[in-house]
């Protein structure tokens, strides 16, 4: 079987193809050749240390839950039936004692209002009308 030489064309694909892997892997987190390169040079992001008040404030192994792990047990155990029947019976004791005191403020609300106040008529005096100060008699 004969094969044909590589053209030109075909080696420029190649090599693009190639070059747009490498330059697509640095999206990858901790390999990134691009950026390493360019650091190795001195033109890529420089690693500043760690300030003393970081690294104090920072513990050294972050508490995390595993996936795949079973959860702690509660600091706190459940309730009992009992216990539950308890706190239902004094939320139902709150709740009437609410209702009681509504059904008051709503009997207290239900008186007529007062009758107003009727002035005494004063007939010495003319009512005055409002003339407009423009006008002239």
């Amino acid at each position: 079987m004969r094969t044909k030489p590589l053209s030109i064309r075909r080696i420029s694909v190649v090599g693009l193809t190639m070059l747009a892997a490498a330059c697509l892997s640095g999206c990858n987190g901790s390999f990134n050749p691009v950026r390493d390169v360019a650091t190795a040079v001195g033109a890529g992001p420089q690693m500043a240390a760690t300030p003393d008040f970081v690294a104090r404030s920072r513990p050294a192994d972050l508490e995390y839950m595993p996936i795949g792990t079973p959860a702690v047990e509660r600091p706190t155990a459940a309730r009992t039936a009992d216990e539950i029947k308890a706190a239902e019976a004094e939320l139902d004791a709150l709740r009437s004692r609410n209702e009681a005191a509504g059904a008051a403020a709503a009997e207290l609300g239900k008186t007529p209002p007062p009758e107003p106040v009727k002035l005494p008529a004063n007939t010495s005096q003319q009512t005055r009308q409002k003339t407009n100060s423009k006008r002239t008699p």
